[in-house]
């Protein structure tokens, strides 16, 4: 039958099996859809027309932020391109709707650099102090967690999916599974963090499982991202930093951080896995120290004998 929910778990079936979309980006798909599909009051698809499109936008205008507005007419639009590619429609019906609207620049919140030291410093101080096994084994996790998560950038799912095949500390690499499937390489740069790293896959991968994961906790179990987040916040209050941290303004900081060190935009963007170089280009809005230097130091008006 031609009907919306029929069509829907088709093009789900579509999406998951030809498309090879991730687990997430299909559950957004559902409730976007399926959303969509509660407010229809026609039996079939052929029946829904450009008004009934406009006003459930309408409707998604006065409910969401315009960042959730834009994904979810996304998904629309995809479905019934879906649709049409399947000659399940005879004319698309967002052909005659233009959507267009400004959706305002949230600019990413980064850590300052004397609070990414600070915070590190916290966690090193309380491996020093550690008193029994526990505390020394727990400490160096945290170390080696925070300390990828800043040097590489990678966002909290990546670093807690990252599986011990996929860590090659000899060739001073991690291999990222980011979203969509899409595979990357980061390098180890910094001697420090591969030092550490080493220390923590000696004491808790002594006899390594290539598909076991490798940030665990002391139970063998896999860190879950609400483990991370409690960690930040342990260490956040024992550096006596006011500011909230969460694990991805690790990602921020280290984007900034590169671009205010004149590193290409581009080579940003591929280490940081965005599709587009639009995403990575939000983060020219925040490199305000780069700007300052440039002009204090470059600007004409320096050399003016007034």
């Amino acid at each position: 039958m031609n009907t919306f929910q029929t069509q829907l778990e088709y093009y789900l079936q579509f999406c998951q099996f030809q498309k090879r979309l991730d687990r997430k980006t299909l559950k957004a798909y559902r409730i976007d859809l399926s959303q969509f599909g509660r407010q229809l009051s026609v039996d079939t698809i052929p029946q829904i027309t450009p008004d009934m499109l406009e006003a459930y936008i309408a409707t998604l205008h006065q409910t969401y932020k315009p960042r959730t507005v834009k994904r979810k007419i996304a998904s629309l639009k995809a479905f019934f391109h879906y649709l049409e590619y399947r000659e399940l429609i005879d004319r698309n019906p967002f052909s005659r709707i233009r959507v267009k609207f400004r959706e305002p620049v949230i600019l990413p919140k980064t850590i300052p650099l004397r609070n990414v030291e600070a915070f590190l410093s916290a966690i090193y101080q309380k491996r020093r102090e550690a008193k029994t096994d526990y505390q020394q084994k727990a400490a160096l996790r945290d170390a080696a967690v925070a300390e990828t998560l800043f040097a590489t950038g990678m966002r909290i799912s990546e670093l807690c999916s990252l599986q011990i095949c996929d860590v090659d500390l000899y060739e001073r690499r991690f291999l990222i599974h980011g979203k969509g499937s899409k595979e990357r390489i980061i390098q180890i740069g910094n001697d420090d963090v591969l030092k550490i790293l080493k220390e923590y896959q000696q004491v808790f991968h002594p006899s390594p499982q290539p598909t076991a994961s490798f940030f665990i906790n002391q139970n063998g179990v896999t860190l879950s991202d609400q483990c991370i987040r409690r960690m930040i916040n342990k260490y956040t209050s024992l550096a006596a930093i006011h500011q909230h941290i969460t694990p991805h303004m690790f990602r921020h900081t280290f984007a900034t951080s590169l671009l205010e060190a004149d590193v290409d935009i581009r080579y940003i963007q591929e280490m940081l896995g965005h599709s587009s170089i639009n995403i990575t280009e939000i983060y020219t809005h925040v490199a305000m120290s780069k700007q300052r230097d440039i002009l204090t130091t470059k600007h004409p008006r320096k050399g003016f004998q007034i």
